[in-house]
């Protein structure tokens, strides 16, 4: 009697809901970074203060590869790319072009990115179980400066604005002269080149009524809208979302469906319309996004079990 109902469909949808709701429920999110560049790419991570590592601090991720991650929850920190890495053969000195974090290896060790470089940078809520929950919060920042596209998208999330956030232009290809990094590999932010109060938002400019855009924050302003272009600039660059996995894709060459349907557009317009759920696991499917098809799938599956149980 027990093998029995064991194996029938709807002591199956139980067994799988309760999986599903085992590992999706838990607190946290799942961060997967993608690298759609056309070249290798060293991720690096920093935890800010109190917040547990992730397993890694630094790793190396081919063309066409991704990682996954899952940050538990009150975890905050950031991620970047660094590039032109290189392990010298004879002093075993691992080094970087651009987001180098001076640990000399491919862990950084919980040293940040030194400017320039695009940082994707998250603040995780509390956890579902939690009534109280609090938002997510994402952004995509080039205070730092800018050395690769990036683009941060929220999937599954419920409460917040959810979209997605990120860089899509090539800002080393318009990057003013006075702002070039070596040979263009990267372009510096305004702080980092001239180191002045009102540019970094220091000293007397170190507040929002003080320190104000400058002609170069605008720059990546009008070229990233939804990213962090100077200090204070906060009402168009942070994100919120609640019980989200997130993906951050370096190099994105366009946007996704996904994106196109939560509001994005690389000149910063909305959407029109968004794809329904199938369409968009469908699209998963074909974008070989095993993470995204797995929960989709997961997601299916109750709907199923849902209508085995009151046919």
């Amino acid at each position: 009697m027990i093998i029995t109902l064991l194996h029938s469909p709807v002591s199956f949808c139980f067994i799988n809901i309760f999986t599903f709701l085992f590992f999706y429920g838990s607190n946290g999110a799942a961060i997967t970074i993608v690298n759609r560049c056309s070249f290798t790419v060293w991720p690096g991570i920093l935890a800010n203060s109190g917040s547990n590592g992730l397993g890694t601090t630094g790793f190396e991720l081919a063309s066409g590869g991704s990682r996954s991650f899952q940050a538990p929850a009150s975890w905050s920190g950031r991620f970047w790319a660094r590039t032109g890495c290189n392990l010298d053969s004879q002093t075993a000195q691992f080094t970087c072009l651009t987001g180098d974090c001076g640990s000399n290896q491919v862990e950084c060790n919980g040293s940040g990115a030194k400017p320039p470089a695009t940082l994707a940078e998250f603040t995780i809520g509390s956890g579902p179980e939690d009534p109280t929950r609090k938002q997510d919060f994402y952004d995509v920042s080039l205070v730092d400066g800018y050395n690769v596209p990036m683009v941060v998208e929220a999937s599954g999330g419920t409460e917040g604005n959810c979209l997605t956030t990120g860089c899509v232009a090539d800002l080393n290809q318009r990057c003013p002269t006075e702002l070039r990094f070596g040979s263009g590999s990267a372009c510096k932010s305004a702080c980092e080149a001239f180191g002045s109060p009102e540019y970094c938002c220091s000293g007397a400019y170190a507040s929002p009524t003080e320190c104000k855009p400058s002609m170069y924050s605008e720059i990546f302003k009008s070229a990233c809208p939804r990213s962090y272009s100077y200090a204070f600039d906060d009402a168009t660059s942070t994100f919120t979302c609640t019980s989200a996995d997130y993906t951050i894709t370096l190099c994105p060459s366009l946007p996704s469906q996904k994106s196109a349907a939560n509001g994005w557009r690389e000149g910063g317009g909305l959407a029109e319309s968004s794809p329904s759920p199938l369409s968009t696991w469908l699209s998963d499917v074909f974008a070989s996004d095993s993470s995204k098809i797995h929960k989709s799938s997961q997601y299916l599956l109750i709907f199923t079990c849902i209508f085995l149980l009151f046919r």
